[in-house]
């Protein structure tokens, strides 16, 4: 199509931030944000542009997440802080016993066994009714154009939707992904970089949430379809289970670290594994010490974070304590005190790869909102509805077949949750959302961005852009290949086992708006970043 590689970067790029002031968006995928971008123009809110940028992500940037996904978010509205999770339940009929009788020791990746309901269109009306101006079809109205007249593949998802067509053509028996084949695949192949898709199916699938409200979703034609589908490959899902579904509105959580607070979303999601590992470092003193002795003590808060949230964390109801005992000031300092300059810990806890997307929105009226929705692993279960583009999510990998434990599978039932929007604040000032998605390296991912921000005192381009790390299991840390050498090495000699991955695929990829004060005229300034380890962009105006 071109005469170069365009999947190929030859020099190193340096990316500053970009500043706007009638209002801002920031997300994985450029054209999405432009989605959002046309909101604002329109004399829309930030909402409404969170809003439109997250339905045109589905098609966009569909390696990452669709309709039928879930969705989190945290508002700023009027300077009042919101929040929202939208995540599903696992179907009434299933459970521990049925799965065991089914055969199963553990809850396959594909199929139709981990389909949850999916969250994603209510968390759009819901976040619409609430906050949102513009009517509420018209945030619908990018989407269905890129949808319907194709766009040309970005980069790094032309290479995810590759590494899924290989994926589901290798799995023992295709007819499951036949329709995905059919929907994402329609030329025997996945789309190159810079090729134009398009999804009539999926264009005609958001008229009919933009005209009912999504409500055709959860209990009109479009639940009748997905019910049928998940069915026909010997699911659970019934029409009860989509149409009981509710989001639910929450009191965000928060830690002080460095001066700011830090807000998060309580469980079933993990930013709690982020507020306690901030905690536990807040009593360092981080300034001082060197970048590996930093890193040392991040990588092993981070490990007690987990340790804490893998035992715990599920469905709110089924936790031992309510969340906000964990990160209590006796908690946090008691956690501190178990850190060491001189000693790794052996933690495990599990890791599954993820596919996230994530985006903040902001505008003139200072209005912000923290924003990610998701499919889990790339395009999810595998399944896709017939005639709709409707690829549904794989959140059910995530419960635990332990009897008895927090996050044990149960009929309407919430999993452990890995999507987690993020929010800063000073004193009395918002400060701005940020996100890092990815799996389970999100909390480390915010921990470390954080860090940058906070303690180092990087812009957002610089802090969202620095080499990053993940711990996996025991005393295993990966690093991104640019990290520093001599840091690596002095971590080894802490105790640390070192995987240096040539990938960037592994650290996430995020986003951040920062809210600077009000100015001579009474108006905000917006400083924001992308990560350069997506497809992202910032669009202002």
């Amino acid at each position: 199509m071109f005469p170069f590689d365009v999947t190929q970067n030859r020099r190193p790029k340096i990316q500053y931030p970009v500043f706007g002031s009638n209002g801002i968006v920031a997300t994985s995928q450029y054209l999405a944000a432009q989605a959002g971008l046309r909101m604002l123009e329109q004399g829309g809110n930030a909402i409404d542009a969170a809003v439109a940028t997250a339905i045109a992500l589905t098609v966009v940037e569909p390696t990452s997440n669709g309709i039928g996904g879930d969705a989190f978010a945290i508002v700023l509205f009027e300077d009042q802080l919101y929040g929202l999770n939208s995540s599903g339940y696992a179907p009434a009929s299933l459970s521990l016993e049925v799965l065991k009788r089914e055969g199963l020791q553990e809850i396959p990746r594909y199929g139709p066994i981990p389909v949850t309901v999916p969250g994603a269109p209510r968390a759009w009306k819901e976040l619409h009714s609430r906050f949102g101006v513009l009517p509420f079809d018209a945030l619908f109205q990018p989407a269905i154009e890129y949808a319907q007249n194709g766009y040309p593949v970005s980069v790094l998802t032309g290479k995810g939707w590759e590494k899924a067509f290989q994926t589901y053509r290798q799995q023992p028996s295709t007819s499951l992904f036949g329709e995905w084949f059919r929907t994402f695949a329609p030329m025997g192949r996945a789309p190159f970089p810079g090729e134009p898709w398009s999804s009539n199916a999926h264009a005609r699938t958001l008229k009919e949430l933009a005209e009912t409200g999504t409500d055709s979703f959860y209990t009109g034609r479009l639940s009748r379809e997905i019910v049928r589908c998940v069915r026909s490959f010997g699911g659970f899902l019934d029409s009860l289970d989509l149409a009981d579904y509710q989001a639910e509105w929450v009191v965000p959580l928060s830690v002080d670290f460095r001066g700011y607070t830090v807000w998060e979303l309580p469980p079933n999601g993990q930013g709690i594994v982020a507020l306690m590992a901030l905690g536990f470092l807040e009593p360092f003193s981080l300034e001082t010490l060197s970048e590996a002795q930093r890193t040392h003590l991040s990588i092993e808060a981070v490990k007690l974070a987990f340790k804490i949230a893998t035992e715990t964390i599920g469905e709110p109801r089924s936790m031992p304590k309510d969340a906000r005992s964990y990160i209590e000031k006796a908690a946090l300092e008691a956690g501190a005190k178990t850190l060491s300059l001189d000693s790794v810990s052996d933690t495990t806890a599990s890791s599954l790869p993820g596919g996230t997307v994530y985006l903040c929105a902001a505008d003139r009226s200072g209005n912000m909102v923290s924003y990610i929705q998701s499919n889990y692993m790339g395009f999810g279960s595998g399944l896709v509805v017939p005639g709709t583009g409707i690829s549904l999510h794989n959140r059910g990998c995530n419960f635990s077949l332990q009897s008895g434990h927090p996050n044990c599978l149960r009929g309407k039932h919430r999993p452990y949750h890995t999507i987690i929007p993020g929010f800063l604040s000073r004193g009395r000032e918002w400060i701005g959302p940020f996100g890092v998605m990815g799996g389970f390296m999100q909390p480390q991912g915010h921990t470390q961005l954080l860090i940058r921000l906070l303690v180092e005192k990087a812009h957002p381009m610089d802090a969202l852009n620095a080499p990053r790390w993940q711990w996996l299991k025991d005393r295993t840390v990966a690093f991104e290949e640019p990290y520093d050498e001599s840091i690596r090495k002095e971590l080894a000699r802490f105790g640390h086992y070192i995987d240096t991955v040539p990938t960037s695929a592994l650290f996430g990829r995020g986003q951040v708006i920062w809210r600077s004060a009000k100015d001579s005229t009474g108006r905000y300034v917006f400083c924001g970043g992308t990560d350069g380890r997506s497809d992202g962009s910032v669009a202002v105006f």
